[in-house]
């Protein structure tokens, strides 16, 4: 159905000449108003679609914006320019190519090849990459490009010292570019800058092509495109931005809120529109998010409204552990589902991808189809599925498909070449790959014709005698989680990731850890956990997960699992949002950052609340496995800034009847919430020691509890993983735990 405008979008559409700035606040219809405002323009204003440019920052919405146009107007718009960023730069830049000494056939590199180069330039130059490792480099040259600075222009060099290695570096890496005609990514925006800024007539011409210049996204702009659109349009000053600045999540790749805040000062006759109506949450929601995002600081103020109905209340849920939080995302999926909800209109948010994996094992229980947004699913990462073939290896000799994925990772210097050879040899022998080279390896005689250098011959003979050992350990009664920690460190794979020293290394490095919680998952069910019982596992899950996709009813789709960062410009009825805690959400790095940091972290959280349409869902864990231990956090800090009466609070996996200092348990919902919540916070995070279940909690220990503090056992029953503990703390109250999970700590035997 068509949506009808309202008076401040008509006015959006109307004001056509003068700079002007539309704040645009979550589900408030920017875009359609953003195309409305193009075909008036065109149509009611008689503007040429020659003299138009509309940049964005996916090819998916430019394309879906040129086809609403096209599908409302009733003349040709094939020369109207809606486009993202990096496709009109490399059109200018192939259309003025000479100026820049490129041809116009200059290949765009892209981050993969960009990387190679830096490689080669530091292995010419005999660096060491653990002193300094390609993503250093290329986060140095991202940053500079992201900030408009090139060979001979003048921005950003208050900020770089012209002797240091890394600006060393990067003159070469951009010389190596030139060489071979190739522009990356960063390079194809500062090439128009440079355009623009060192000869006038290429800058005039484009000026007085795009009369109108429109920018949808406009938070996410960094500063060399701040830079592009500020000179195209300073002189005839008809260019419209739209953005929000409390949806300003990408400083991480360059995004500069600065754009946005500062506006006003560059174009001072700007006129200010703010969208502020919600077409998309229920009040409930809107109200929520919208007393989150009013601690920040930084921002132009908006204030969120709606006519759609109140709606329910936000449940926040503080569950036991990651997989209490699992299994209730579960159970509520369950309900939906039995209710007639289509799972297409479900979705599950996280912080960092390395939370999937547990909800992922619980949807394939269950037989709940889901897909991954933005992302790959647990099982399917390469660094999982690069790990899984190492155990795969060595419980079956035979696969060879896992000896290929794994001989050369990490590099060992055995390239495509000497694997041709050996799988020639293999065929020859009618013998497997690893077969091959244990033969090769341990009776080298008997292939004298077989030439390898010694260094691959070493390379060979280490790889036999790791998975060797490993076979030996995993025969022999040791568990699949220690072999996989063995695999894991002496194979120098996880040393490899720990060099790279970039934020999807440390993803991978998150995951594989989250492969290890599995796998001692896997144990603490089976009375006989070995490794080939696990891989099967694994594989039946795999395979029962593919079942229920064929034999599930199409209309109902999919579960969506996504980062916050994935969701962003995305909506569905039903969200759970999970891992609500200190040091994850917000992130302990942005939080050792400064308040911008955190501010980015509120903005993240009114991202994921916003993207709710009917009912929110949010999770946080008292106690959360990471790097193999149980670390507790206390809930985020951005649940208290959520006015009470907007909130029903739950419990899940909890063992506790009594009230505390902060929840009505008569009421379900919070006492003080909405105040600050009494918790303590983990600054660096430490780990505070778990009870095992073997502790022994005897009445009279006194005991400190993360969030409630000293408190003395009054009553212990149960044993091993169900032992309960009542305890009663300062002030006054009694409370129930399960002492395998729950954060205590003795203070006296």
């Amino acid at each position: 159905m068509e949506m009808i405008l309202n008076e401040t979008q008509q006015q959006v559409i109307t004001h056509v000449d003068g700079p002007i700035m539309v704040l645009a606040g979550a589900g408030s219809g920017k875009t359609r108003t953003l195309v409305s405002r193009i075909i008036y323009l065109l149509e009611d204003k008689g503007i040429s679609p020659y003299r138009v440019l509309a940049m964005t920052f996916s090819n998916k919405a430019a394309r879906e914006m040129r086809e609403r146009i096209a599908a409302e107007v009733k003349f040709d718009i094939g020369t109207l320019q809606i486009t993202t960023f990096h496709s009109f730069c490399a059109r200018l830049l192939r259309g003025e190519s000479d100026y820049l000494g490129l041809s116009k056939n200059f290949t765009i590199y892209d981050d993969s090849e960009s990387k190679t180069v830096v490689k080669s330039i530091l292995k010419r130059r005999g660096v060491n990459p653990k002193d300094i490792s390609p993503f250093e480099v290329l986060y140095f040259i991202d940053d500079l490009k992201n900030n408009g600075y090139y060979i001979g222009g003048h921005h950003y060099l208050e900020n770089v010292n012209p002797e240091d290695d890394f600006f060393s570096i990067y003159k070469e890496y951009e010389a190596e570019l030139h060489k071979a005609n190739a522009v990356d990514f960063g390079g194809l925006l500062t090439g128009v800058l440079e355009l623009f800024e060192k000869y006038p007539k290429v800058l005039e011409h484009y000026r007085n092509k795009y009369c109108y210049v429109l920018v949808d996204e406009y938070q996410d702009t960094n500063r060399v495109q701040f830079e592009i659109v500020k000179k195209l349009s300073e002189i005839h000053q008809n260019i419209c931005v739209v953005g929000d600045e409390d949806q300003s999540i990408y400083s991480w790749r360059g995004a500069d809120i600065r754009n946005i805040m500062d506006f006003e000062k560059v174009f001072k006759e700007v006129k200010l529109f703010k969208l502020e109506q919600n077409y998309r949450s229920s009040g409930m929601i809107i109200e929520a998010a919208t007393a989150v995002i009013a601690k920040n600081q930084m921002r132009k103020g908006k204030t969120m409204w709606t006519e759609n109905s109140k709606g329910d209340a936000i449940d926040i849920i503080e569950c036991a552990d990651e997989k209490s939080e699992a299994e209730f995302v579960i159970n509520e999926l369950c309900a939906l589902k039995n209710n007639d909800v289509m799972l297409k209109d479900v979705a599950v948010f996280y912080r960092t991808n390395s939370q999937s994996r547990v909800i992922e094992d619980h949807l394939r229980r269950k037989d709940i189809p889901y897909r991954i947004v933005g992302g790959i699913k647990f099982y399917e990462r390469k660094e999982i599925k690069d790990l899984i073939a190492y155990l795969k290896l060595i419980v079956n000799e035979k696969d060879s498909l896992a000896f290929a994925r794994i001989i050369n990772i990490p590099t060992r210097g055995i390239g495509a070449t000497t694997l041709r050879k050996l799988e020639e040899m293999s065929v020859k022998n009618n013998n497997s790959l690893w077969e091959t080279v244990v033969e090769l390896v341990e009776n080298p005689e008997k292939y004298s014709d077989f030439k390898l250098s010694a260094r691959i011959k070493s390379a060979l003979d280490e790889f036999v005698h790791l998975i060797q050992e490993a076979k030996y350990w995993d025969k022999n009664g040791v568990t699949p989680s220690k072999v996989y920690e063995k695999i894991l460190h002496s194979s120098g794979y996880l040393e490899h990731l720990k060099t790279q020293k970039d934020y999807e290394s440390q993803n991978r490095i998150e995951n594989l850890d989250e492969l290890l919680h599995a796998i001692g998952d896997y144990e603490e069910t089976q009375a006989n956990p070995n490794m080939v019982s696990f891989l099967e596992t694994i594989n039946l899950d795999s395979n029962n997960e593919e079942s229920s996709l064929i034999n599930e009813n199409i209309s109902s789709g999919e579960v969506s699992l996504m980062t916050v960062h994935g969701a962003k410009g995305l909506e569905f009825n039903y969200v759970f949002v999970v891992g609500a805690e200190e040091n994850l959400f917000p992130s302990y790095q942005a939080l050792q950052e400064s308040e911008n940091g955190l501010e980015e972290e509120r903005r993240l959280f009114y991202v994921a609340m916003t993207r709710a349409m009917k009912k929110l869902f949010i999770l946080f864990a008292q106690a959360r496995m990471l790097f193999g231990q149980y670390k507790f956090n206390g809930p985020s800090r951005f649940l208290s800034e959520i006015p009470k009466h907007l909130v029903n609070w739950k419990r899940f996996g909890i063992i506790d009847n009594s009230c505390d200092a902060y929840h009505d348990c008569d009421e379900g919902s919070f006492d003080d919430y909405g105040d600050e919540l009494p918790r303590k916070i983990n600054d660096d995070g430490p780990v505070i020691h778990v009870v095992r279940p073997r502790s022994k909690f005897n009445p009279g220990v006194k005991v400190l509890h993360t969030l409630y503090g000293e408190g003395l056992v009054l009553e212990t029953t149960g044993a091993g993983k169900d032992e309960k503990v009542l305890v009663k703390f300062k002030d006054g109250s009694k409370r129930k735990f399960l002492t395998f999970v729950a954060p205590l700590v003795t203070l006296s035997v």
